[in-house]
């Protein structure tokens, strides 16, 4: 299998690298989002800085890509181990993938990143039926702003995208307008929230987490919490609009074949006045190099509310799994800003995809021996 992956990413451009399997957890803690962060198996430096074992290679590479001054574009692949707690197939498993930085071509990059994780599936020895799902965070984005939302709500569902629960859970406060969703808390940290005092209302968070022995680095800092916080009091006192509520329900319900979504999706937006249009663009063009790439429409799906818990990412995310199964078998996306905020001086585009080996393995008749 390993063998067999080497080549291909090697066919495909990618040079591979090697990043230690102890890295820095600020990045993680900052970007990687509450369900990994909740994972991640944490220790301190020498020098008191906090460190984790390696729970994915994304942002390790763009790291060791910011440090060596890399020229662009740039494929890497990697192959190895990464660590995450609270898992029934346990704390250590095997991925491999590919991280595309660079190349401004979104469309073709990302239909590259799709074809290219298909035929890492294949190379890894399954060639089984799959369930293919694409969902697209930026024409996500494009809808909430057509709606005219405010900057919080927006922010809060962005942040729920690529979970059901959350987001759920989100609409149902959107829509009941009698600030349930802030119910508990105290009028003290309610009255700083209102009026946008972030500074202080953070002062008062690291206070009541120090009071009760929580880690600053347990989870969102001080200052992420406390921008929720303000974020979800405006939420709980301002007035959705039925016609818009009904208006999301209806993008979020969309489930169809690939090839139907972009006429469905200009359907319902032209029929509601709402003006997605570059996006839109954006999809349909990489429809056209998913094709051009090989990549069969047809056996792809398009769901408007689909995502990947990772906060990173920030265009077209998708996931490949045996028909019925729980867990991917590969899965990946774009990540547009993740390597600014990681130190690069300037923004660059990336997408990549991750493959994980001993799934694949066990999906293999005789044990993952292509």
């Amino acid at each position: 299998m390993d063998a067999a992956l080497e080549s291909l990413f090697a066919a495909r451009g990618a040079v591979p690298v090697t990043v230690p399997i102890l890295q820095p957890a600020d990045p993680y803690l900052d970007t990687a989002g509450e369900a990994l962060r909740r994972r991640i198996f944490l220790t301190r430096g020498e020098g008191g800085e906090a460190l984790c074992l390696r729970p994915d290679f994304t942002i390790p590479v763009c790291l060791a890509h910011i440090g060596l001054g890399g020229v662009l574009p740039r494929r890497y692949s990697y192959l190895g181990l990464v660590f995450r707690q609270l898992r029934a197939e346990g704390s250590e498993f095997r991925q491999a993938g590919i991280e595309d930085l660079g190349d401004g071509d979104f469309a073709a990059a990302d239909a590259r990143a799709l074809a290219d994780a298909l035929a890492g599936l294949g190379a890894a020895g399954y060639r089984g039926p799959l369930d293919t799902v694409l969902g697209d965070q930026g024409l996500f984005e494009a809808f909430l702003a057509a709606l005219g939302l405010p900057d919080g709500w927006q922010r809060r569902l962005v942040r729920t995208f690529g979970d059901d629960t959350l987001l759920a859970a989100a609409l149902d406060d959107l829509s009941r307008h009698d600030g349930q969703a802030v119910a508990g808390l105290s009028p003290s940290l309610h009255a700083l929230a209102k009026v946008g005092e972030t500074g202080r209302l953070a002062v008062a968070v690291a206070e009541m987490m120090e009071q009760a022995g929580l880690s600053p680095h347990a989870g969102r800092t001080p200052a992420e919490i406390a921008q929720r916080l303000v974020e979800k009091v405006a939420v709980a006192e301002t007035a959705l609009s039925d016609t818009a509520l009904h208006r999301l329900r209806r993008f979020l319900a969309i489930d169809c074949p690939l090839p139907e979504a972009a006429a469905l999706l200009r359907e319902m937006t032209g029929a509601s006045g709402l003006d997605i249009g570059p996006a839109l663009a954006v999809f349909e063009a990489r429809n056209a190099a998913l094709q051009a790439a090989g990549v069969d429409l047809g056996t792809v799906r398009y769901r408007a509310a689909f995502g990947r818990t990772i906060d990173y990412y920030t265009g077209m995310v998708f996931e490949a799994r045996i028909p019925g199964a729980r867990d991917p078998l590969a899965g990946g996306g774009r990540f547009d800003r993740l390597l600014t905020f990681l130190g690069a001086r300037a923004p660059i585009p990336a997408v990549g995809f991750s493959l994980w080996l001993d799934r694949i393995a066990l999906a293999i008749p005789g044990g993952g021996r292509p």
